[in-house]
């Protein structure tokens, strides 16, 4: 086997949707720097990223309750939801600014308006959906936003899922039409394409065999290149590890005091696929439920409405999974082989504190189709079982790590992992994951180019006109960017879509 040295300034491992967002950003700000993107499969976007193994909605709290809850004082806390929906404005700046400089064309092929709703049954439930509702109406990022208990007006918005309802349980749902969804396999080989064109080189099959120090500060990444069965050698200032479920085994390979205490619980996910037109042009929105009580986050029911290769499609899910793999073209011995030394105890904590979450994924792994269709019933009461078929979505590894809450606590957000040199950095984690992605790469240039910032101000703030503005404060600034955005980003389509479909009264962003 061959060996070749290779130096470089900056070295992206993963060809997802954070690789692609951070090189795009570094290209803005530093168009002389050299950079090099290893991908160990065939393409961009194979695995988290993909539009198969996402969930493709632009998450920006309008309908995921699981981002407001209920104090004990009976209110309602939305501190999560606006800052959830600030992030999300950033990504439509960033989207936006490539657009209009030409860096990348067609948003339409990666980002549709549609209407975002969260759907409740039961008393108590309803009475939690209007409270929620009432709080987040004072609020300017989420105006436009209505509620109704009404069936007759809930036969109008949801009629697939009305029809057939024989229920006499109270019913309850909100709708804002300024939601999105988007194709994030789509936007990050758009991404890779606009790179390439700024002479990144993007190698595919490329597996980053192991990363250590030099003796002169830099990093020495190993690389098995498959296609010819060398072992090349590549050193690099700075190195991001953004592999999704591969991060965590590269971030301990560094042996950073910071990957230490840290480990990975991997969660596998499954949607169901309508495969009858008629049915999927019943429903237009992306619907969200309420996570049963014991179940994770990442496991809250929708009904979506997708566009995958400009096909609408509609997907019901997520049922959650257990796999010891991290990605989903990983190894069966990839929970075993994280398990090191420094992060035993976290570990064992973390399974003596999740026995109900192990219980929820061991039912959900055992659920035949039928009791899938039983809870798919739930939402569409008439759904045929021929009308739908199983698709297996992307792998996800949660971080488990010592927090004040105590040893092993399993985080349900995205986190980046950095040196305190800035040197490397990983992403680690899940939802709202790529929605977020150009606030969490931002993060990371904060904390691994602090020395740049200043100078690179202007031009974040050139792209992303409310970086280190309160949105919510600034309710009349807000208005101005959502309106821009959505007109460069063809989302002010939505308002004619609606009237198509015959609804009168529509606020739009």
């Amino acid at each position: 086997m061959n060996s070749m040295q290779n130096n470089t300034d900056v070295i992206l491992i993963g060809a997802g949707v954070m690789s692609a967002t951070l090189g795009s950003l570094l290209k803005a700000l530093a168009p002389e720097w050299d950079i090099k993107v290893f991908e160990k499969l065939e393409n961009a976007a194979e695995e988290s990223s993909n539009e198969w193994n996402n969930a493709g909605t632009g998450h920006a709290a309008l309908c995921e309750l699981n981002y407001t809850t209920e104090k004990p004082d009976g209110s309602i806390d939305i501190s999560k939801a606006i800052k959830i929906n600030e992030q999300f404005q950033l990504s439509r700046q960033f989207w936006s600014y490539l657009v209009k400089s030409n860096l990348i064309r067609n948003p339409q092929d990666f980002i549709m308006p549609i209407p975002h709703m969260s759907l409740v049954l039961g008393e108590q439930n309803v009475t939690f959906l209007k409270k929620r509702f009432e709080t987040l109406l004072n609020n300017p990022l989420f105006q436009g936003m209505e509620f109704t208990d009404d069936p007759e007006k809930l036969k109008e918005w949801i009629p697939l899922i009305m029809e057939g309802r024989t229920s006499k349980e109270p019913i309850a749902a909100t709708k804002i039409d300024s939601g999105t969804d988007v194709n994030f396999g789509a936007l990050t080989r758009m991404l890779f394409e606009h790179l390439e064109s700024q002479n990144v080189e993007v190698k595919y099959k490329h597996t980053v065999e192991d990363i250590k120090r030099t003796s002169d500060g830099l990093w020495e990444l190993k690389v098995w290149n498959m296609t010819t069965g060398n072992i090349e050698r590549h050193t690099a200032k700075f190195v991001f590890i953004g592999g999704g479920g591969g991060s965590l085994p590269l971030l301990q390979k560094t042996g950073i005091p910071e990957s230490k205490h840290i480990g990975g619980f991997p969660v596998s996910g499954l949607f169901m696929v309508c495969n009858n037109p008629e049915v999927v042009e019943q429903h237009h929105a992306k619907l969200y439920g309420k996570a049963k009580v014991g179940a994770p986050p990442m496991s809250v029911p929708h009904l979506d409405t997708r566009y995958i290769d400009n096909q609408k499609a509609l997907l019901f899910g997520p049922f959650a999974g257990f796999s010891p793999k991290f990605l989903k073209t990983g190894s069966n011995l990839d929970l075993i082989n994280s398990v090191k030394p420094n992060n035993l105890i976290t570990m064992l904590a973390a399974g003596a504190k999740e026995m109900a979450l192990t219980k929820y994924l061991i039912q959900q792994v055992m659920l035949s189709n039928e009791k899938r269709m039983e809870e798919l019933r739930e939402f569409i009461p008439n759904a045929k079982n021929e009308d739908w078929e199983i698709v297996v979505a992307g792998q996800r590894v949660q971080v488990i790590k010592d927090t004040e809450a105590g040893k092993g606590t399993l985080q349900f957000g995205t986190e980046v992992v950095s040196a305190a040199d800035g040197s490397v950095a990983a992403l680690l984690g899940a939802s709202p994951g790529a929605s977020t992605a150009v606030h969490v790469m931002l993060e990371l240039l904060e904390k691994c180019f602090p020395q740049h910032m200043k100078e690179w101000e202007p031009k974040i703030i050139e792209m992303l006109p409310s970086y280190g503005v309160s949105l919510v404060d600034n309710p009349e600034f807000f208005n101005d960017i959502h309106a821009s955005t959505a007109k460069t980003l063809g989302l002010s389509r939505a308002k004619e879509q609606a009237l198509e479909r015959g609804e009168k009264e529509v606020v739009y962003g």
